[in-house]
């Protein structure tokens, strides 16, 4: 491994969700009665964050092969969904000006998912805000607040029901449009991560995206999995509580996950689609959950949550209860006062102070 990747995770290592999964990891091992029972995992550089993915009860070659499998598969995904990699098929769209690129399956599903998710929030979350992202350059070196001006034209070209697609070709019927997919595909990637890990024989695992987690099955002995909620700007070292999970998938996006500021003011990366600029909510953390094959869902729905602010994002959860009940999706919200809520079949174990 290179310097250049080494040092890139161990900043990301700080970023949401990855110390969430070390405490995990601290959690599942402790009091296991033998050394099978510890896991085989991985850190690798991918999405824009650090992907750790740990696989139980499995001998050393067998497990790394089952790790190679899931990294080839979270490498695959991110070629055909990033915008930010040539020849993506998100990059081919956004570069066409206009024109219908044909592109793979996987990238419909996505597709139609984010229009989905779209529709359900009423607009909250839109995927063609990419124009909008780049501007902001929350992953670059020296992000500024952009130009008022730049913003407004910006926002213009921003409504995901300008993605017109006719069979497997897809177009922006704006030439202006720009898609970005950061919000919902890595849990779209854990999901089909979680699929190749099972699928190449691991009935025990650990996948997490950057704070799209995935528990595959359960620990050796049977007990669920317990994944740790962390507290917002506590720089990544206080869990607010956790959250068991057997065949589960846990989805947690925070406005502090990135973020720089600029004259004293603070500006994070979840953007309002409205306004072109970050959202103004009294929200600081969701965690959705759902059942296992849902992550993507999840991350549509806690992007959506986290623009919505408190008491619409709630409601938003009540609603989509009631539309997708075989999903037993569930949710958590910590509010800027530190405050924590969730839904009845959430059942969050709070860290005593």
């Amino acid at each position: 491994m290179n310097n250049k990747i080494q040092n890139h995770i161990r900043k990301l290592l700080k970023s949401a969700g990855v110390t969430a999964l070390l405490v995990l990891l601290i959690i599942t091992q402790t009091g296991c009665g033998s050394k099978t029972a510890e896991p085989a995992g991985r850190t690798e550089y991918h999405l824009n964050t650090a992907c750790q993915i740990s696989v139980y009860g499995m001998s050393g070659s067998q497990a790394e092969d089952v790790l190679d499998t899931a990294f080839k598969t979270v490498k695959d995904y991110e070629n055909l969904l990033s915008k930010t990699v040539k020849g993506s098929d998100v990059y081919r769209i956004n570069h066409a000006k206009g024109k219908y690129v044909t592109v793979s399956d996987d990238t419909l599903k996505v597709l139609k998912l984010a229009t989905t998710i779209g529709d359900l929030s009423d607009g909250a979350f839109d995927c063609t805000v990419g124009k909008v992202v780049d501007m902001w350059n929350f992953t670059g070196e020296d992000p500024k607040v952009p130009d008022k001006g730049d913003i407004a034209e910006a926002v213009e070209s921003i409504d995901y029901k300008k993605i017109k697609i006719s069979g497997n070709k897809v177009k922006l019927t704006d030439a202006d449009a720009a898609l970005d997919l950061g919000g919902i595909a890595k849990g779209y990637i854990a999901d089909r991560t979680a699929e190749a890990v099972e699928k190449a024989g691991a009935e025990s695992a650990i996948v997490n995206l950057g704070g799209n987690v995935v528990a595959v099955g359960n620990k050796p002995d049977g007990s669920p999995f317990v994944v740790g909620i962390e507290r917002p700007y506590s720089d990544r070292t206080e869990m607010v509580g956790s959250v068991e999970a057997t065949n589960r998938t846990l989805v947690t996006s925070g406005i502090y996950e990135r973020n720089f500021t600029e004259n004293g003011k603070l500006y994070h990366h979840v953007l309002n689609p409205e306004t072109g600029y970050p959202a103004e909510t009294d929200l600081e953390a969701v965690t959705i959950a759902a059942d296992i094959g849902y992550s993507g869902f999840c991350d549509g729905l806690s992007t959506s949550c986290l623009i919505m602010g408190e008491d619409r994002a709630k409601a938003f959860i009540a609603e989509i209860q009631k539309k997708f009940p075989d999903r037993h999706i569930e949710a958590s919200f910590i509010n800027s006062k530190d405050k924590i809520s969730e839904t009845d079949g959430m059942k969050v174990i709070l860290t005593e102070d």
